[in-house]
């Protein structure tokens, strides 16, 4: 099944940074045919010195609006390459594509929608395709006046988060208790006595006695029959009390969570020059030539290693630090961001830019 891909575009302002973020894509994997570069074939001002025309269809113009759709981006790129600047294009996968942009990025590419801010200034509407290409002094003077513009200075806040952990009371429950009437039937035994009179006349024949006769005479005996019957009473009784209270407790409970802040980091650029790192791409070179041209790895191979090297040592996380203290989390971070390198192939060329920037080395 095929895989989802995006198209990411970047402006540099000369042709030979653009060829080197080409260059550090295919390092991770980005298929060369899956990265454009582009710059105008009939001026040397974006750093490239010969460009064969362009043969397809609507030309510089034709091939934005085919990537845009007509939109009125497509216009805008366009405009940049008949300014002088060059732009790449990279169409890659979605797992790649974070790294694709922070590769462009940390290139130097140019933020598109400020340009064309400046270009307005100058009249700049929409892209003519019939307009002249700026020729080389006109370009160079363009960047010319970007560059100073980047060097009037300002300041960058740096912004840190702090994490407040408060608490406020939350309801979480309860009880509630309530009594109730209820009635079960009883069953008990008792032993009742009960009397009753028994008459039993028995035949006799005997001669009176004395005593006898003076019983001719009325008289009457009574007796009285008694029986017990039951007497039921109810007494109550406390069995059983329900307290009703409440037990406060405290527990410690530990919060997790991610601030964020910026970091600033500072280059220091070589004396003389605003290039930064183009001062040092001969001593690279000369370095590369001396040591691993006879391996047979190519230089541009390399050259992302060494400009590694240089960029770490001007970052604030290592700045005035050793190299034997750093290069451990050197090496996770160059492996994070080159994972199809290797570090013990590239350690040399790091380390020489590195120390081509703490002074380590002449």
């Amino acid at each position: 099944m095929a895989q989802d891909t995006s198209t990411v575009i970047a402006v540099f302002d000369d042709y030979s940074t653009a060829e080197s973020a080409a260059r550090e894509l295919e390092n991770i994997g980005v298929p060369r045919d899956s990265i454009d570069v582009r710059s105008n074939f009939k001026t040397g001002a974006a750093g490239r010195s010969e460009y064969a025309d362009d043969s397809q269809q609507g030309g510089i113009s034709g091939f934005f609006h085919r990537l845009f759709g007509g939109h009125e981006d497509s216009d805008h790129y366009a405009e940049a390459i008949r300014r002088g600047s060059a732009v790449v294009s990279v169409t890659a996968p979605a797992d790649q594509l974070d790294r694709a942009v922070d590769i462009l990025n940390s290139r130097g590419a140019v933020d598109i929608d400020r340009r064309v801010e400046e270009y307005r200034k100058t009249g700049y509407d929409r892209h003519n395709p019939e307009a002249a290409p700026y020729s080389h002094e006109e370009a160079t003077n363009e960047r010319g006046k970007y560059r100073e513009m980047t060097n009037q200075g300002g300041s960058i806040p740096v912004v840190e988060e702090e994490l407040e952990v408060g608490k406020r009371a939350v309801r979480r429950g309860g009880v509630r208790v309530y009594s109730r009437v209820v009635e079960k039937p009883v069953d008990q035994s008792v032993e009742l006595r009960e009397e009753h009179v028994r008459v039993e006349r028995r035949p006799v024949d005997r001669p009176a006695q004395v005593g006898d006769a003076d019983r001719f005479r009325e008289q009457s005996i009574e007796v009285t029959e008694m029986a017990e019957e039951p007497v039921v009473r109810k007494l109550a009784r406390v069995r059983e009390e329900v307290v009703v209270d409440k037990e406060t407790t405290v527990r410690t409970e530990n919060v997790k969570d991610k601030v964020r802040r910026t970091e600033v980091e500072v280059e220091k650029l070589g004396a003389g020059s605003s290039a930064g790192r183009e001062d040092y791409r001969d001593d690279f070179r000369r370095h590369y030539e001396s040591n691993y041209a006879s391996t047979g790895q190519p230089y541009e191979t390399m050259q992302p290693a060494y400009e590694y090297g240089y960029t770490s040592a001007n970052d604030a996380r290592y700045r005035g630090r050793n190299w034997e203290d750093t290069e451990e989390e050197l090496r996770t971070d160059y492996l994070r961001r080159n994972p199809n390198s290797s570090w013990d192939r590239m350690k040399g060329a790091v380390r020489y830019g590195w120390e081509k920037v703490t002074g380590k080395r002449g």
